[in-house]
C-alpha cells in the first residue's frame, strides 16, 4: 500500500493508472476505521483492479465546531487496518491540498436534503457534496462504495453524482453491525461503557419493529419506536422518520411506496448515532 498525501503525487498516479487501462475502486473515509469501511475496501477489490481509500476529515460538513474537534484520529492505526486489505493506494491530504480556496458552491438538492439530517444539520450535505465532488475529481473513480447506514447521504451523492454528470458508479454496501447489533461507526469510539451499554437498543427496536409492517399503521409504528428508545434514559432520540426509499419524503400508509425506508438519529450522551431499517423493497 502506497500512501500519498498530495494532489500532485495522485495526479501522477493516475496518469500511470489510465495508461494502463485500469479500473479505479474508491472508498471515501473520514478514518477511524472499523469492519464496516473494510467490508467496502474488500467490495472495492472484487469489482476492480486498483483500490483507492481517502482518510479525510473535511470541516466544511461539521455544522457544530465541537463534533469537528471530537471526531476521532489515527492516521498509523489505520494503515495497519488498511495493510491486509485490498487497498493499494491510501490519499490523506490535508485541508490545504483539498481547499487551496474556500469552496463557496452551494447545491440545490431539491428536498432530498432538507429533512432528516439536512433539517437537523443544516449545511452538512453541502459540505459533503463539497468534498465528495472534489475527491470525485482528483481520483477519478470508475466505482465509489458506499455503506448504507448513510442512507440520506447515499440519495445525495447519487443526485450529486447526476447534477455534475461524473462518471462514476455509487455501490451501496449492506450495513455492517457488532455483534450485539449497533451499527459500526468511528464514533462509537466516543462512547461511554454506560452508553455503549444501551446503544445496541436502537437496532433492536428497528427490527423489532418490522413486525408491525403491513398489520399496523405508520403512524404506530413510529409511536412504537420512539417510545421504547425513549424509555432508556441514555438514548435521546433525535428523529424518526418513516420515508419514501427514493425521494425521502414521509409516508403515511405502507401502500405509498413499495420502497420504504426508517431513519433514526439517537443521541447517547454526546454522541449522536444513526441508523435504519428497510420496511419494504420491491424496487431495489
Amino acid at each position: 500500500m502506497e500512501l500519498i498525501k498530495t494532489r500532485q503525487e495522485l495526479d501522477d498516479r493516475r496518469s500511470q493508472l489510465r495508461k494502463e487501462n485500469k479500473s479505479v475502486g474508491f472508498v471515501p473515509t473520514m478514518g477511524a476505521l472499523h469492519q464496516g469501511h473494510l467490508s467496502l475496501v474488500e467490495a472495492a477489490g472484487k469489482h476492480c483492479d486498483v483500490v483507492v481509500v481517502s482518510i479525510f476529515v473535511n470541516p466544511t460538513q461539521f455544522n457544530d465546531p465541537g463534533d469537528l474537534e471530537r471526531y476521532p484520529r489515527d492516521l498509523e492505526k489505520d494503515m495497519q487496518l488498511l495493510e491486509n486489505t485490498p487497498c493499494e493506494l491510501l490519499f490523506a491530504p490535508s485541508v490545504k491540498e483539498v481547499y487551496p480556496e474556500s469552496d463557496t458552491r452551494t447545491f440545490d438538492f431539491g428536498q432530498l436534503d432538507r429533512v432528516m439530517e439536512g433539517k437537523h444539520r443544516p449545511g452538512h450535505f453541502n459540505g459533503v457534496a463539497q468534498v465528495v465532488s472534489r475527491l470525485f475529481e482528483m481520483v477519478g473513480p470508475h466505482k465509489a462504495f458506499f455503506g448504507q447506514k448513510d442512507f440520506q447521504q447515499l440519495a445525495i451523492i447519487r443526485e450529486m453524482v447526476r447534477q455534475m454528470n461524473f462518471g462514476t458508479e455509487i455501490v451501496a454496501c449492506s450495513i455492517i453491525r457488532e455483534p450485539d447489533g449497533l451499527a459500526m461507526s468511528s464514533r462509537n469510539t466516543l462512547l461511554t461503557k454506560k452508553h455503549r451499554k444501551s446503544a445496541p437498543l436502537i437496532a433492536k427496536t428497528l427490527s423489532e419493529s418490522c413486525n408491525f409492517v403491513p398489520s399496523k399503521s405508520v403512524a404506530d409504528t413510529k409511536a412504537f419506536v420512539l417510545k421504547h428508545i425513549e424509555q432508556d434514559e441514555n438514548l435521546i432520540p433525535e428523529y424518526f422518520e418513516i420515508v419514501n426509499g427514493d425521494t425521502l419524503q414521509s409516508v403515511d400508509s405502507w401502500e405509498e411506496s413499495p420502497y420504504i425506508v426508517g431513519c433514526i438519529a439517537v443521541f447517547a450522551g454526546n454522541v449522536r448515532l444513526i441508523d435504519n431499517i428497510i420496511y419494504k423493497n420491491c424496487a431495489k
